[in-house]
């Protein structure tokens, strides 16, 4: 039935179509009240947030955010990974509850910024059905071992990936996996969506071979690692699920409970800190860019 919503929505469209972001989060006390402020300052009108059992306050985080936004929370313990099936899971609630016309399916240490606009609904399309946005890992300087920092003080993000040989992302010492290429993120139309991968990187719809299409207008911003408790805290729990069978996870991941294990995840995060020469020099390669876009926004979102 939602299929032939779709096509009657691109005959008679919306006359103030929503867009609506999902997220599906655990134990993200750090960076979840931002997220969710700074996309509603972008023009995101309503969020489905699915809470994976959080135990650092994460949840009474997202009751309080309740009060404020127009913000549904799915509370799901189970400790499964069955990523793909909750993420189209909280898209269908987002069609069915929200009215979405546009879902963002994101992750809270991800940002979804426009590069021009002031709206995020200024760069999409009524006729979108998947719009692919590319996505860049936001990097760690040496103002990250400090006590007092702030992920949103981080500027400068990858630009040129490294592209290192697989063996060598997993094994070699030298290697940031900040620096790596990354896969780019999907906005999709509820209407006629069939799935979405794991980790919101590809979409299947219905009519995505008529009106699919890439954008350089967002971009998403990432900060996987912000601080060591957060970092350590999260390959925890990654090891605790790479014992399930049948887990798909990233080579980084696999890489940083290896080294967890060895109880050597203090030194990659210390490698993963760039100094100011690093910088220099990367940034003279185009391997990294400074970009204050995320920094402006989160200190106007302050000011708010």
């Amino acid at each position: 039935m939602h299929l032939l919503n779709y096509y009657w929505r691109q005959i008679r469209p919306p006359s103030n179509p929503r867009l609506v972001m999902t997220l599906l989060c655990r134990n993200e006390a750090d960076i979840i009240a931002a997220n969710i402020r700074l996309h509603a300052m972008l023009g995101v009108d309503a969020f489905v947030v699915m809470d994976n059992g959080s135990t650092d306050g994460t949840r009474e985080i997202l009751a309080e955010l309740e009060k404020q936004f127009d913000l549904t929370v799915i509370d799901q313990p189970s400790q499964t990974y069955q990523q793909a099936k909750w993420m189209l899971q909280l898209a269908q609630v987002a069609r069915r509850e929200k009215g979405a016309h546009w879902v963002i399916s994101n992750d809270a240490d991800e940002f979804w910024i426009p590069q021009q606009e002031e709206c995020l609904k200024a760069c999409l399309q009524l006729n979108d059905s998947v719009v692919t946005v590319p996505r860049s890992n936001m990097i760690l300087t040496e103002a990250a071992l400090a006590d007092a920092y702030r992920f949103e003080q981080a500027d400068h993000r990858v630009h040129y990936p490294i592209c290192y040989d697989v063996h060598a992302q997993q094994s070699d010492p030298r290697v940031s996996m900040l620096l790596v290429p990354i896969s780019p993120k999907v906005i999709v139309n509820p209407y006629g969506l069939i799935k979405l991968s794991g980790g919101n990187h590809r979409a299947k719809h219905w009519d995505k071979w008529r009106t699919a299409r890439k954008t350089e207008a967002i971009r998403v911003y990432h900060y996987p690692i912000r601080s060591f408790a957060q970092f350590e805290a999260n390959i925890r729990h990654r090891q605790q699920l790479l014992q399930l069978p049948n887990v798909r996870m990233g080579d980084h991941y696999r890489r940083w409970v290896k080294l967890y294990a060895q109880g050597k995840l203090r030194e990659e995060f210390e490698r993963l800190v760039l100094d100011e020469t690093a910088i220099k020099v990367l940034a003279e390669r185009a391997v990294i860019v400074r970009d204050t876009r995320p920094s402006e926004l989160f200190s106007k979102m302050e000011s708010l």
